[in-house]
């Protein structure tokens, strides 16, 4: 029966008895185990882990694909690290700015009354400390009680509580005091600890990432998880990764989705690294939904990867594809990102999601249907 409904969904693709064992645990609804995921990466063919993770897309999230009124700010790019990768910070740009709090008050304020979420997060300045981030979000709350503030990378907040001689859970409970709701997934790039020396040695650890948002998770604030792909990482790694994430939400089940996110080699220490192919990016995407059975979605963070791979990604297990953003982040438009100033209307969204045959559904950060 298992091997009929099988052959049913994925139609005339021809695959392997060993991936044919693999459908089979994925149908029944049973865990993808790492060597197996690794097979998948290895040896699958695209069009059956298309049919595979949008198997589990349906069965998860049935024909919705979300989205969300928001948008982003960036308070600085002065950044403590040097992270060969990052086309953002003044280490490469040799340009460096900083906002002030009333510089963002005024953008937060600017913002029509129906954007529902606020994403902050930039670069780790050195001389900003928690309680001027708290200080911040408290003001962000005073001006618009109503916005989702979901604010600062792992990394960020790895430095910010240290710089206060603060424990990880005391600073995280201190900013949700001041009005912090979520976490974004930054700053996870690659969790193989021998690469990341490699691309990203000055930044926070693996496991310091990995701890921030457990503990976050356990406060009661949610978080996003992401995956910096298609640069030296091997399948291996990148299995090691999601099988970390995996591990996390199967503790606290405090993730809300997970973001691929695809290197992009223009202005940065990196540009000798040629960028993956669309079939690297789908199989990522694909494999990522079959993989992290506990994560509830699988977002394309459209700038990134532009608009028309963004639309594809929802055939590959993705149903969310982020928000409006509203031209309000530069990080991917400067690594060389097809859209140079993001910003797309509530129409344009929902015209993206119906001509891919899905539901559009307008979102809150917590995946509740907004009316």
């Amino acid at each position: 029966m298992e091997k009929q409904i099988i052959q049913i969904a994925l139609g005339n693709v021809v695959i392997s008895d060993i991936l044919s064992g693999i459908a089979q645990k994925v149908v029944r609804g049973e865990r993808v185990l790492p060597a197996e995921g690794l097979l998948l990466f290895e040896q699958g063919d695209l069009g059956f882990l298309g049919k595979l993770a949008d198997l589990v897309r349906v069965r998860k999230n049935g024909n919705n694909a979300y989205f969300i009124r928001n948008f982003h700010i960036e308070p600085t790019n002065i950044c403590i690290n040097k992270c060969k990768f990052c086309s953002y910070s003044h280490h490469f740009s040799k340009t460096s700015w900083e906002l002030t709090v009333d510089e963002i008050l005024e953008k937060v304020c600017a913002q029509e009354t129906n954007v529902s979420e606020l994403h902050i997060t930039g670069a780790v300045h050195p001389d900003r400390d928690i309680y001027y981030y708290g200080e911040l979000l408290a003001k962000i709350r005073t001006a618009r009680p109503h916005l989702h503030v979901k604010a600062y990378s792992a990394v960020e907040l790895d430095y910010m509580i240290k710089k206060a001689g603060l424990g990880v859970s005391e600073g995280l409970a201190y900013l949700k005091s001041c009005g912090l709701d979520s976490i974004p997934g930054g700053g996870a790039e690659i969790f193989d600890e021998t690469l990341r020396r490699d691309i990203c040695g000055m930044k926070s650890t693996a496991a310091a990432w990995l701890e921030i948002h457990e503990e976050a998770h356990r406060l009661g604030i949610p978080s996003n998880a992401t995956m910096l792909y298609g640069h030296k990482e091997n399948y291996a790694q990148r299995i090691d990764h999601l099988e970390r994430l995996r591990q996390v939400q199967d503790r606290t089940g405090g993730f809300n989705a997970f973001i691929p996110l695809k290197f992009r080699n223009s202005n940065n220490e990196m540009s000798d690294v040629r960028e993956v192919s669309v079939t690297e990016d789908m199989k990522m995407y694909a494999i990522s939904r079959i993989y992290l059975d506990n994560f509830s979605h699988l977002k394309a963070y459209w700038p990134a990867v532009g608009r028309k791979l963004a639309q594809v990604s929802l055939s590959f297990g993705v149903d969310d594809l982020d928000g409006t953003i509203n031209d309000s982040t530069r990080i991917y438009s400067l690594a060389g990102a097809e859209d140079q100033n993001p910003v797309m209307s509530v129409s344009q969204m929902i015209a993206m999601i119906t001509e891919s045959n899905r539901t559009p559904v307008e979102r809150d950060s917590y995946y509740n249907r907004r009316a």
